[in-house]
């Protein structure tokens, strides 16, 4: 993949760039009537090709928060279209990498000397280059390596490039301002968090040290005396990513053995520490034929207030509240409020409860076959009806608790990863804290 040797970093640059996006969109969007005018019979899926290609080109060459809400946004595949989910994915590991002489520069400012000179060898190309940063391989004696550098300005342009995204996020994917807004304010605070990689080792070592009795989970050591503001260097773990793990055609044991590491890891972080990993793509695990799950990139770590956690999880796991219990935890998380009117209540509560029962039904019975495929269609069925919801796009208040907006997407980024695992997994058990043999 070609390198990119640099990287617009002021306002105006980045601006600039924005605005050309949009102006292709437009000619899409006018081609696509054109068309149409013609043959009444064409599709959306054309312009939606287009419109991928076009965004995801100047978002990787923008690299950022901007590249990091594609990403987000193709993990949810009830928000895009297929043309949107294949092409933003690549936002995970495969954005094109920054050119080697900027890498070079980002070691002389935050550790004042270059990479050859701190390792004995370090890969002028990136083995991995996604939003944030790009990770290289180094050795130091017989000792391998995860370097990973952030890219110039991704700290300094958040809040501005938010800002840009947000008229393109919202006439895409017919997202109401008001969700849009509630949305990205909470993004931007772990996008801002993303980039302290100072914060991202504490996170690291910390979480880690506290899992390392899971059964079949490994994690990387940290080395904080070659790291530094914009840079993370750990060790090299072994493993490869989810798409290539799937094509060495590994048994329905392996695949319920790393599907049940997968349920322990994230159930031990919710129930035991109260902060998890909340950026579950597949970019982020590393995946072994023994069945041994690698957990890399804390970047993004989730705080979950006990509030939160104490009435989001009662509704979760339980079928069986009462009506007046139900109601108050929908005011508590935000489903509801009080100046909602009669209509309004009797249009949100079962639309609630049917969402939430179904997000919650791994909870319900001891094991769950998360290779059942119904059970996602009914998912994506129920997500692209909400989407369509005018009642929705115009209500006046966010709904749902901001804390949830991080937990929603991590459960429905863990569900996708074991339903492309097709894994069997034991849900009765949130920590089986097994020594692994």
């Amino acid at each position: 993949m070609k390198s990119q040797c640099e990287i617009p970093v002021s306002k105006v640059q980045r601006a600039s760039k924005f605005i050309k996006t949009g102006a292709k969109i437009g000619g899409n969007y006018i081609k696509h009537y054109s068309k149409k005018l013609v043959d009444p019979e064409t599709t959306r899926e054309e312009l939606d090709q287009d419109n991928a290609e076009d965004i995801y080109d100047s978002l990787s060459e923008l690299k950022g928060s901007a590249l990091k809400v594609a990403q987000m946004l193709a993990m949810d595949k009830n928000m895009l279209p297929t043309a949107y989910q294949n092409k933003f994915a690549l936002a995970q590991y495969s954005a094109p990498p920054l050119s080697y002489p900027l890498v070079v520069k980002t070691f002389r400012t935050y550790l004042s000397d270059s990479p050859e000179n701190i390792f004995d060898s370090f890969t002028k190309s990136a083995v991995n280059a996604a939003s944030i940063g790009q990770v290289h391989k180094a050795t130091i004696g017989n000792k391998t390596y995860a370097v990973k550098v952030q890219y110039p300005g991704v700290a300094n342009s958040i809040s501005s490039d938010l800002k840009l995204v947000k008229p393109i996020a919202q006439r895409l994917f017919n997202l109401s301002k008001v969700d849009l807004d509630y949305y990205l304010s909470e993004v931007e605070q772990k996008l801002l968090e993303e980039t302290d990689y100072a914060l991202e080792v504490e996170r690291s070592q910390s979480i880690a040290n506290q899992c390392s009795q899971i059964n079949n989970v490994y994690f990387a050591q940290y080395y904080p005396e070659l790291s530094a503001e914009r840079i993370i260097t750990m060790d090299w773990l072994e493993g490869v990513h989810l798409d290539k793990f799937l094509q060495t055609n590994p048994s329905q044991e392996v695949k319920n053995t790393i599907g049940q590491a997968l349920w322990d890891f994230y159930h031990h972080q919710v129930h035991n520490l109260k902060m998890v990993h909340a950026d579950p793509h597949p970019g982020n695990f590393l995946m072994n034929t023994d069945g041994r799950l690698g957990i890399i990139d804390f970047g993004c770590v989730k705080e979950i207030p006990d509030k939160f956690y104490n009435n989001y999880f009662k509704l979760i796991h339980s079928t069986m509240l009462d009506q007046d219990e139900l109601m108050s935890i929908f005011y508590k998380l935000n489903f509801l409020y009080p100046d909602d009117n009669k209509k309004e209540i009797d249009f949100y509560v079962p639309l609630f409860k049917e969402t939430m029962n179904l997000l919650g039904q791994p909870f319900h019975t001891d094991h769950f076959d998360f290779g059942n495929d119904i059970y996602f269609e009914e998912i994506y069925k129920v997500g692209e009806r909400l989407s369509k919801m005018e009642e929705l796009r115009k209500s006046k208040h966010p709904r749902g608790a901001k804390d949830g907006i991080y937990i929603n997407r991590t459960y429905f980024g863990l569900y996708q990863l074991l339903n492309m695992l097709k894994a069997k997994v034991d849900t009765s058990s949130f920590t089986p804290l097994k020594k692994a043999s």
